[in-house]
């Protein structure tokens, strides 16, 4: 309607129209081209971006169209600023990015540039990157749990250094008993758990990232309850052992307790039966 006469009594919210005439939405669109716009209105729900593209003329909306009719920058976009407000929880972590996570972290520590700093921070502040790859699904309605992040953290690793991750990170280490046991790298230093009986003879305490840091071992009795820690073998066999052995030798008589454990043999069993 083109409206030429109004009435509204005073206080009212309301108004009477006195004189108007029909419009077809062409002239109504010419008449009011300069009230014209396009709105994006998008938000993440349960995990899932969800956008509208509404065109309205002023208050009035004409028309809209589904987060498919998104392109991949623009839902890059808003994802990223979603992550920004909201964190990186609901992205797609699983053991393994995070068990990566923590590796890179300790590696950017130690030695900074070129690799990666992955904080909260740093990955929502570069998300529009890392996420760009992921456009176009992320628009056509896939879920955040499914961006992988241990594909993402990889495409950040710097090459060639990334050659040493291992090297330099291991994810686990071999045992004096035989086998690996994992590196827990959540913490300020590398922590590896293992049984007393499993580390008997290891004297050479390792050091990591190229020396500068040394492995923090956790000794457990053999229901693995915590025993002792230490990253200086040597000293720990010469002196705390034996307060160990005093402790645990009568709670725990079917595992070796030798008095000398530098020459004893590490095990992963309790005692034979004779």
């Amino acid at each position: 309607l083109a409206v030429a006469s109004i009435d509204r009594a005073p206080a009212s919210r309301h108004a009477r129209i006195l004189a108007a005439v029909p419009l077809s939405e062409e002239d109504a669109l010419a008449a009011g081209s300069a009230l014209l716009a396009t709105r994006m209105d998008a938000s993440i729900d349960k995990g899932v971006l969800r956008a509208t593209r509404t065109r309205s003329l002023g208050a009035i909306p004409l028309s809209s169209s589904p987060a498919r009719a998104l392109g991949d920058e623009e839902a890059t976009a808003l994802v990223a600023q979603h992550l920004a407000s909201r964190g990186l929880g609901e992205l797609g972590w699983g053991k393994e990015a995070s068990s990566l996570r923590e590796r890179m972290r300790a590696l950017h520590n130690a030695f900074g540039e070129p690799w990666p700093d992955v904080s909260d921070e740093a990955l929502a502040g570069s998300a529009h990157q890392w996420l760009a790859p992921w456009g176009r699904r992320l628009a056509s309605g896939t879920p955040l749990s499914q961006v992988s992040m241990l594909d993402v953290l990889r495409s950040l690793l710097p090459w060639p250094e990334a050659a040493r991750l291992d090297e330099l990170a291991p994810e686990k280490l071999p045992i004096p008993s035989g086998g690996t046991r994992p590196i827990d790298w959540s913490g300020a230093h590398p922590v590896l758990t293992l049984r007393v009986q499993q580390a008997f003879g290891w004297t050479d305490t390792p050091r990591l990232l190229d020396g500068r840091v040394p492995l923090v071992l956790h000794l457990t009795d053999p229901a693995g309850r915590p025993a002792a820690v230490t990253s200086d073998l040597t000293s720990f066999w010469a002196g705390p052992y034996r307060d160990v052995r005093a402790q645990l030798r009568g709670r725990y008589p079917k595992h070796p307790w030798p008095e000398d454990p530098l020459h004893a043999e590490p095990t992963n069993r309790a005692k034979r039966r004779s």
